[in-house]
Parts: structure tokens; C-alpha cells; sequence
């Protein structure tokens, strides 16, 4: 192989221009190629005697084993090597290293092979890491069912407390109704005593206040003093009440000065 052949070789395998023309040089140092000028085309239309001289050429070049494969490939298909080899190869010559017969065949099988182990290795690193998520899969959903869960009862509690305070409310509802027509019934019942504004034509305090006529005067401005505290405005007492049971209390301290 000369060296126009050399240069258009590894420059159709990808080699850059720089690494090629250093390439070229060392093998016509080691005595690979010879030192002729051409066009790149032999007689018998080959450039390479056969697949060990192709591989061989390539893996000095510093192209990969994978990468050497499909360019091979590629060059028997374009006629530009030999098919054929034994593996042996004992010629300085690449071109005509003639005793080296390694079958390409036999080259790809056993990278199918090594290709097969690393997908298998692949594949089992992937199941393990499927199982992994897996098992974390799993853990979230039980996490997420137990907070579910603990939810649920969370929301049953409100409810029931909601409830509760509910009932509690309607009660302290049902009390203050009560409470306020009970004052109500009171305070209509002071109304009558005092008939909301009629003059008494009665001087007996006593009478007016429910109060035996033997009632001592204390005992009569201890029941005034209680009406004057149920019926005052700040206690929510009726105004016109008070004012009215004020009136009669000031006449009635007014007639016992002195006693």
C-alpha cells in the first residue's frame, strides 16, 4: 500500500488531516507502506489484501474497536478490502500481509457476544433500579394511605365536635329565649303594678309593692332599691319603668323624713 492510498484510507475512516499525515509518516518509518505516488487505485481494484490488514490499519490509527467495525463493513461493500483472514499476520507490509486470514464473521460474533454481556449487565442494573423504585413506590403509597386514614378521622372528630357545639349553642339559644321572656313577664308585671304612668291615688307603699301592710320601712326601701336595680337601663331595665318606680321611691323617701 502506498501512500496516496494510506492518506485516503484514514481520511474515508474519519481521521483528521493532522493525525493522518503523522499517521502516514510513522508507517512509512516502520516500514508499513511504501513510499510510492498514485492515484489510490490498484489493478486489482482492492487497496487491502484482507479484514485482519483492514482492522489492524484502523486499530494503529487509534480509531475504536466499534467504530473499526462499521468501517470495515462499509469497506467490503465498496470493494476496498479482501474478505477473509486467520488472524495471523506476518508480513511488515499491511498490503502484503497475505498469511493473515481472520474471518470477519468470527470478529463480530465474538463482539455480539461481549455486546450481548453488556446489555444483559444493563439490563439487571435497570431491573434493580425498577425494583428500587418499586419499593419506594410502595412506601409513599402506604405513607399516603395512612395520612389518608388519619385524615378521615381528623375530619370525623371536627365534625363531631362541630356538632357538639352546635347543640351547645341551640341550647344557650334555648336559655337566653327563656331568660329574656321571663324578664319580659317580669317587667310586664311591674308595668301592671305601677300601670305604666297612672297616678296612684294610693299612699300605701305597701300595697303597691306587693309588701305586707305591716312592712316595716326598711324592708319597703330594701324592695324599692331591688326593683330600682332590675329596671335600671345599664341592667337592660325599661326606661319608662324605672323613671316611674324612681318617682314613687323619691315621694316615698320624701314622706317618711325624719323617721
Amino acid at each position: 500500500m502506498n501512500t496516496d492510498q494510506a492518506f485516503d484510507l484514514l481520511k474515508d475512516a474519519g481521521v483528521t488531516e493532522s493525525s493522518n499525515i503523522q499517521t502516514v509518516r510513522r508507517w512509512l518509518r516502520e516500514g508499513k507502506i511504501k513510499y510510492e505516488g498514485g492515484n489510490g487505485k490498484r489493478k486489482t481494484g482492492y487497496i487491502l489484501d484482507d479484514t485482519d490488514q483492514a482492522f489492524d490499519l484502523l486499530k494503529d490509527a487509534g480509531i475504536t474497536e466499534s467504530s473499526s467495525i462499521q468501517i470495515v463493513r462499509r469497506w467490503l461493500r465498496e470493494g476496498k478490502v479482501k474478505y477473509g483472514g486467520n488472524g495471523k499476520s506476518n508480513t511488515g507490509y499491511i498490503i502484503d500481509d497475505k498469511s493473515s486470514r481472520l474471518a470477519i464473521n468470527d470478529i463480530l460474533d465474538q463482539n455480539k457476544d461481549e455486546i450481548i454481556h453488556r446489555l444483559k449487565l444493563k439490563i439487571q442494573a435497570q431491573d434493580k433500579q425498577i425494583e428500587g423504585i418499586e419499593e419506594l413506590n410502595e412506601t409513599a403509597k402506604k405513607i399516603l394511605i395512612q395520612q389518608r386514614d388519619m385524615y378521615k378521622k381528623e375530619v370525623v372528630i371536627l365534625k363531631n365536635e362541630k356538632s357538639e357545639l352546635q347543640n351547645e349553642t341551640k341550647d344557650l339559644l334555648k336559655e337566653n329565649i327563656e331568660l329574656r321572656n321571663e324578664l319580659i313577664k317580669v317587667k310586664a308585671n311591674i308595668g301592671d303594678d305601677y300601670n305604666y304612668g297612672s297616678t296612684a291615688q294610693s299612699n300605701d307603699y305597701s300595697e303597691k309593692l306587693g309588701l305586707s301592710r305591716m312592712a316595716s320601712y326598711k324592708e319597703l326601701l330594701a324592695e324599692y332599691k331591688g326593683l330600682l336595680k332590675i329596671t335600671h337601663p345599664d341592667h337592660n331595665g325599661n326606661a319608662k319603668v324605672f323613671h316611674y318606680i324612681k318617682t314613687d321611691f323619691d315621694s316615698f323617701r320624701n314622706s317618711n323624713k325624719g323617721k
